[in-house]
């Protein structure tokens, strides 16, 4: 009986030292980034990492990371929102967007027409108007509504250029599929802590 019982206890060792070895133990990482893009029909989500200790002044890491979405909704959570507003630098009167036509980073020094701060609500999609050529951002870091004169090129850019994307937090092992996705703009953390 001992002997069968050191025999079972070896070939368990070995299966654990064989699934450790194939890296079925290794542990995850954990990346975070704001989403220029998500395509529902392919689970791909594409976004601009932030880099470790990220301060409001970066517009985060190029090149775009792409990656394909948990297949389990229930790791996901909330879907996320697109959009290529980086930065809005209201004290420097600057802007940064994700610009798809070059896929880099633009900054734009702008000028307010108006601005509005402590501003609690978003008030919804960024407002482009080509009549008054100008347009209407929300930075919810800032709480701040700023309309800023725009030339022609701005205001031929695609409406979501001038929206901040979601901010989501994925946790995998493959680089390029997420086992869980948080959509860190839309969680409610106060209400998972409870």
């Amino acid at each position: 009986m001992k002997t069968t019982h050191k025999m079972r206890t070896a070939a368990l060792a070995c299966v654990a030292a064989a699934l450790a070895s194939a890296g079925c133990g290794q542990l995850g990482k954990v990346e975070q980034g704001r989403v220029i893009t998500y395509d529902a029909r392919t689970r791909q989500v594409t976004l601009i990492r932030e880099p470790a200790g990220a301060t409001r002044s970066s517009p985060g890491i190029l090149p775009p990371v792409t990656i394909e979405t948990p297949e389990n909704p229930d790791e996901m959570g909330p879907v996320p929102a697109a959009g290529g507003l980086m930065l809005l630098d209201p004290k420097n009167r600057r802007i940064v967007i994700y610009d798809r036509a070059t896929q880099a980073f633009r900054s734009i020094a702008y000028t307010p027409v108006e601005e509005r701060h402590n501003v609690s609500k978003n008030p919804g999609l960024p407002a482009l108007d080509r009549v008054k050529k100008t347009i209407t951002v929300y930075s919810v870091k800032d709480r701040s509504l700023i309309t800023f004169a725009a030339s022609d090129d701005l205001l031929a850019m695609p409406a979501d250029t001038w929206r901040a994307g979601d901010v989501v937090r994925y946790y995998y092992k493959d680089p390029a599929r997420a086992l869980r996705l948080m959509n860190v703009t839309k969680t409610d953390l106060s209400k998972a802590a409870g």
